[in-house]
């Protein structure tokens, strides 16, 4: 055999190696990611990771930081919304005569303001009226200044239930608050003036219902 023969042999077996090696890969992928129609099919990605990728290089929605003298409404409401000290002056106004004894000792003055309740009920509290009074079951979180909070349910605010009517106050004893200072919560039934919260500026509205069926 000729030295051209050998050289013509073995590059044949070469090929026939390469030819199988080919298939076997071929085969491979077949299985693993099914035929390709189109090569526009295999370079675009899914609906569902075009979402995904869209949805975590998105910027996430940022709720608006809270200027002085501005009250938020929020939590379990259909409208949300911000009152200023502004706003409420504007609104029919009610008095209340009150006495409280806080750290500075006995307290006795007359405040002017709007009735909380009228405020809260202009958000749209999403009360289960499915449920024998649904609304027993809210509550109101009212934060001040230093995040100073203090919780009121929701009979205590609500005039089908409370005698006495709790007010975002607008002025105390005929001086009005500062702008910047925000309105001041008024409870007529507490004796002490824990809930009275100062530089009020969010009120949040919600039910005990997530906390009750937790336990469960």
């Amino acid at each position: 055999m000729t030295q051209d023969e050998n050289r013509r042999i073995r590059a044949g077996r070469a090929a026939s190696r390469v030819a199988h090696v080919c298939a076997a890969a071929t085969a491979l992928l077949i299985t693993s990611c099914g035929t390709v129609d189109d090569p526009k099919d295999a370079a675009a990605p899914s609906t569902s990771a075009q979402a995904s990728a869209s949805a975590s290089t998105s910027p996430k929605a940022s709720v608006a930081p809270i200027k002085p003298g501005e009250v938020r409404i929020a939590g379990e409401v259909d409208k949300p919304y911000t009152i200023t000290l502004a706003d409420l002056r504007k609104l029919p106004q009610a008095e209340a005569p009150v006495e409280f004894v806080s750290a500075k000792g006995d307290q006795k003055h007359t405040y002017q303001g709007v009735l909380l309740h009228e405020v809260l009920k202009a958000a749209q509290p999403r009360f289960d009226q499915g449920k024998k009074n649904g609304q027993l079951r809210g509550v109101v979180a009212a934060t001040g200044g230093g995040d100073y909070r203090a919780v009121f349910a929701w009979a205590e605010v609500d005039p089908g239930f409370a005698k006495s009517q709790i007010l975002l106050a607008v002025s105390e004893d005929g001086t009005p608050f500062e702008d910047a200072a925000g309105p001041r919560l008024v409870v007529p039934q507490d004796t002490r003036g824990g809930r009275y919260v100062s530089e009020l500026n969010q009120l949040w509205v919600g039910t005990v219902d997530p906390v009750v069926d937790s336990a469960h």
